[in-house]
């Protein structure tokens, strides 16, 4: 039954059907196959979104939404270029460090990618940098987006793991700044060889200007990730906090936005969380599914008879997550790939924690690699470019990224990684 049950499912890929609709049916058809009382289907569903954690996820995908809209982004990126815009290249780390600001805002990859892309590209063109490494970058660094907390990918691996949030989050910093780092020293390297011109002046009343008017968005990060490690509300609350601020920031300080606009980003965020819902629920039929045919135990016994190093398995835990998610967008991966891949690295002492940064970090890489490239597209989109050029271009930095998550994979203790 398993093997009609993946038959199925790959054959409704290829056919082109929504992620969401090529779990549930693939799985209700094997089921059916089976004898399996169908309402199991509907009441796993029900189960598999009845989590007060997931109240996070429309929430924060809101306040990305609503800063993204506004004026957040470009203070953001003027800050960053009165910081190191004065270096060889200097646009090139502000792409990066705005990517990581306001990663820790809107825990979104393509939100990241969008808003940083909107307010940099005709600045990097003007300059003269070349425009397809510029979207690649720009695509690359928006793959923070979902590492450094607040991360939407990071709340759905824990409700499916059953693992606190709070550890997720605090243990995300580090590896999201090493990416941003990697992904810092090869645009450099680039920008000497390219001979990329220096930007702006360093000045000190520059930065005290642009980090006065930056403020209300930097201080966003402070407030939800402050309010949770200090225990004044769980990360659901801080969600909810986060919504009332930017509401507050777009509206009523920088007056970027008004009603009609809210309401517009309230339609289009309800759409997003809706996806993001419905592949939840059909994966919960699926991970049962596989559970009560104790396919993870045959597939950590499997790949266990292939070596007992647990360093070679996780290469192959590695390739798996990397594979999956070129062809599979992150959040359905996620949901797919931890009731299957969890019980093998527990077999291997590998701490559940830990293991959510490795899956969450791989994803994130899939964002760029085609065909299921979200990043790619909104850097093509933004850039108006062709998606080939992006490709070519975006190669140094798949490679970069794929080398911190192998630090995140092999030496975790260096990125202060713990349960």
């Amino acid at each position: 039954m398993t093997g009609l049950l993946f038959a199925l499912f790959f054959l409704f890929m290829l056919a082109g059907v929504p992620i969401a609709l090529a779990i549930g049916a693939s799985t209700l058809l094997a089921l059916n196959a089976q004898g399996v009382p169908l309402m199991v289907v509907t009441q796993q569903m029900f189960q598999g979104i009845n989590s007060f954690a997931l109240v996070a996820v429309p929430m924060f995908i809101l306040a990305g939404d609503l800063m993204a809209q506004g004026k957040v982004s470009e203070k953001l990126v003027d800050f960053a270029d009165s910081l190191f815009g004065f270096l060889k290249g200097g646009l090139s780390i502000v792409s990066v460090l705005a990517g990581m600001f306001f990663a820790a805002i809107s825990g979104s990859g393509a939100a990241t990618t969008a808003a940083v892309g909107s307010s940099l590209v005709p600045e990097l063109r003007k300059k003269g940098y070349d425009p397809a490494s510029a979207a690649s970058l720009i695509a690359a660094s928006g793959t923070i987006g979902v590492v450094i907390p607040p991360s939407v990918p990071m709340i759905i691996y824990a409700v499916i793991a059953q693992q606190s949030v709070s550890k997720l989050f605090l243990n995300g910093f580090i590896p999201g700044l090493v990416m941003g780092l990697g992904l810092m020293a090869i645009a450099i390297t680039q920008a000497y060889r390219r001979n990329y011109p220096r930007g702006t002046a360093l000045s000190l009343a520059t930065i005290w200007r642009t980090l006065k008017s930056a403020s209300w968005g930097l201080m966003t990060p402070v407030i939800i990730l402050g309010g949770i490690f200090s225990g004044i509300f769980t990360p659901s609350e801080a969600a909810v906090v986060a919504v009332n601020y930017a509401l507050l920031v777009s509206l009523f300080v920088y007056r970027d936005l008004k009603v009609a606009d809210v309401y517009r980003i309230l339609i289009r965020s309800a759409i997003t969380t809706s996806v993001i819902m419905l592949v939840i629920a059909t994966s919960a039929v699926l991970s049962w599914t596989l559970s009560s045919w104790q396919v993870p135990g045959a597939i950590a016994q499997a790949v266990l008879s292939i070596s007992t190093n647990p360093y070679v398995i996780m290469l192959l835990v590695v390739a798996v997550i990397l594979l999956t998610g070129v062809f599979i967008e992150t959040a359905s991966a996620l949901i797919i790939l931890t009731p299957v891949l969890l019980p093998l690295v527990l077999q291997l002492g590998i701490d559940p924690i830990h293991f959510g940064l490795i899956i969450v970090v791989g994803l994130a890489i899939g964002m760029i690699t085609p065909p299921v490239a979200i990043n790619l597209y909104v850097a093509s989109s933004v850039t108006q470019l062709p998606l080939e050029r992006i490709t070519r271009a975006i190669i140094p930095y798949l490679l970069g990224l794929i080398g911190v998550l192998l630090l995140v994979v092999y030496v975790p203790i260096m990125l202060g990684i713990s349960g």
